[in-house]
């Protein structure tokens, strides 16, 4: 139970930034491109009440870590509702929108990058404040790459209907209504991580080498180490 509180303790902050920044970047890309409808609902905020649902954020999660012994962890916010046939150009602007979370997540994992090296800078030398930053690089990463994945409702899979021709399109998206359940199995055998978000997370770690202060081998020690 300690080792849950002090876990609780460090991801709480970065986790609800994580979130709440992904979603609200949704929001924003679609009120650019032409739909209101999040807008309207109050979703594009960034007050973390507007986007945790209740069981998808804290329940799910903390049973898992429980039953897991920490080894799995799930968890889903409130969907930003989105109306894909009021943007302008809806198949390419989809693209974009879905885009716009994952992309946040990034930024959040530059800055975080950042966030660990001013603290090495001016000599902060307390261990949570260090594991946080920790935690915001390495949730937003997982973040990132694990919403990209091309499956329906997911970013990517979004992302990837707006790229294929309007015949395969209709075709593929028609796997939504069983998307989460093709992603919670490939989650469940580990065919997500080991093949999509370890790769994924291993590039935009070299990435975030060439963008910022820290270098690659310390990146790469900050979170593949204690995974």
């Amino acid at each position: 139970m300690n080792d849950l509180i002090q876990t609780v303790a460090v991801y709480a902050l970065p986790v609800l930034f994580a979130i709440t920044l992904h979603e609200a970047a949704h929001a924003y890309a679609a009120k650019y491109f032409g739909d209101t409808t999040a807008y309207m609902m109050g979703r594009m905020s960034l007050n973390p009440a507007k986007h945790i649902d209740p069981f998808g954020t804290l329940v799910i999660p903390v049973l898992l870590y429980l039953v897991s012994g920490g080894k799995f962890l799930f968890g889903y916010a409130k969907p930003v509702p989105l109306d894909f046939g009021k943007l302008r150009k809806p198949k390419r602007d989809m693209a974009w929108v879905a885009l716009a979370g994952p992309a946040a997540n990034l930024i959040m994992a530059v800055l975080w990058t950042y966030a660990i090296y001013l603290m090495v800078v001016v000599g902060v030398q307390e261990p949570f404040f260090l594991k946080m930053a920790r935690a915001g690089i390495f949730t937003n990463l997982v973040m990132m790459a694990f919403n990209l994945f091309p499956i329906p409702p997911l970013d990517g899979g979004r992302v990837l209907t707006s790229l294929l021709p309007n015949r395969y399109a209709y075709k593929f998206a028609q796997i939504e209504p069983y998307g989460f359940f093709i992603v919670m199995a490939l989650v469940f055998f580990n065919v997500i991580y080991t093949w999509w978000m370890f790769p994924l997370i291993y590039a935009a770690c070299w990435f975030l080498s060439l963008i910022t202060p820290l270098s690659f081998p310390i990146l790469f020690s900050l979170l593949f180490n204690s995974l």
